[in-house]
């Protein structure tokens, strides 16, 4: 009889040893819940400062924004009745007339009081800005020397050969300002030189032959 009533209460300290472990671990679980919302919570917390301090922020700068474009708006402003002020300024302002040459001739009065006899046939050259200087002087001397005209006769008639560019530049001479050919063919030379044959180089006997 004993040893079938110590038998039966070995399992009983057995059940309450499990017992004992299945509470402690049942506490243990609740406590790490409980720490895990406190963690949450804390989380939580956190997050809603950050988020109510971003809110912060961005009102700060959004009234800061504001500030500045009623600043620029109010100088835009000021800036356009300043501009506005001015142009009626300048507008009632009487602006001198600017002087015009109605007529501008830059050959001297001894060259303009010669005259052209009307059974002089015109030259039949042009010079278009693209020519050279030189020969085209050389093309009115030969054809002057075949009439035996004056100096003064050479300036018209040289003149009388030019358009375009060519004219705009011998209108824009002061007035009177050439007195002879020899000036005249001066000055063309100096104005249109970039148009000439360039001067030879030893390269250009490469080319030379012997027959």
């Amino acid at each position: 009889m004993r040893n079938t009533r110590q038998g039966a209460s070995a399992p009983k300290e057995e059940d309450n040893v499990t017992m004992q472990q299945l509470m402690e671990t049942i506490r243990a679980l609740l406590q790490t819940v409980v720490v895990s919302k406190a963690d949450q919570n804390r989380i939580l917390a956190e997050v809603r400062a950050e988020q109510a301090a971003s809110q912060d922020r961005f009102h700060v700068d959004l009234d800061a924004s504001r500030t500045n474009n009623e600043e620029l708006r109010r100088a835009n402003e000021e800036l356009r009745k300043d501009l506005q002020h001015v142009g009626e300024r300048v507008a009632g302002e009487q602006t001198p007339p600017i002087p015009v040459r109605a007529r501008p001739m830059p050959f001297s009065q001894a060259i303009m009081n010669v005259m052209i006899p009307t059974n002089f046939m015109t030259l039949k050259i042009t010079f278009t800005c693209t020519e050279d200087p030189k020969a085209h002087i050389t093309a009115l001397h030969t054809q002057m020397m075949i009439s035996g005209e004056t100096d003064a006769m050479h300036c018209k008639l040289f003149m009388g050969m030019f358009s375009g560019t060519t004219l705009d530049w011998f209108i824009s001479l002061p007035d009177g300002h050439i007195t002879s050919f020899d000036q005249f063919s001066t000055l063309f030379r100096e104005q249109f030189i970039v148009n000439g044959a360039p001067p030879p180089v030893s390269f250009d006997l490469f080319n030379v032959k012997q027959y």
